[in-house]
């Protein structure tokens, strides 16, 4: 909460090999992921599939997290680089997003990581 008892709102990137964006938060693995959307507020989601070589889990496993606990962040990217997985991460979120979330199969746009990189993003009630 801040000082005014708002929650604070967050933007999680999780990737296990891109940088992360300026004013973001990155979770390298499904584990930090959830954890944070467990803890916080979360406004800007944005979703790789594969994870690495060392792990069995992916993006598709926050996905269905997200689905089953019914705790959606404002928005959603699928930044993925495997085509195949970024239709079946966005056909699933889509058919269980409620209604104002939005979702998009495709990287965070260099505008909008420009505005929350210099702290001039506002967020959609």
């Amino acid at each position: 909460m801040n000082r005014k008892g708002n929650p604070i709102m967050i933007h999680v990137y999780l990737d296990d090999l891109r940088p992360c964006p300026q004013g973001f938060t990155l979770a390298k693995d499904v584990k930090e992921c959830i954890l944070l959307l467990q803890e916080f507020d979360v406004d800007i989601l944005s979703l790789d599939h594969d994870l690495g070589w060392s792990t069995m889990e992916t993006g598709m496993d926050v996905v269905i997290w997200l689905t089953q606990q019914r705790k959606f962040p404002k928005t959603i990217y699928i930044h993925t680089s495997s085509p195949s997985a970024c239709t079946a991460m966005y056909q699933t979120l889509y058919t269980a997003k409620p209604e104002g979330m939005s979702l998009y199969p495709h990287r965070i746009p260099d505008d909008l990581l420009m505005q929350i990189a210099q702290g001039t993003y506002k967020s959609e009630p």
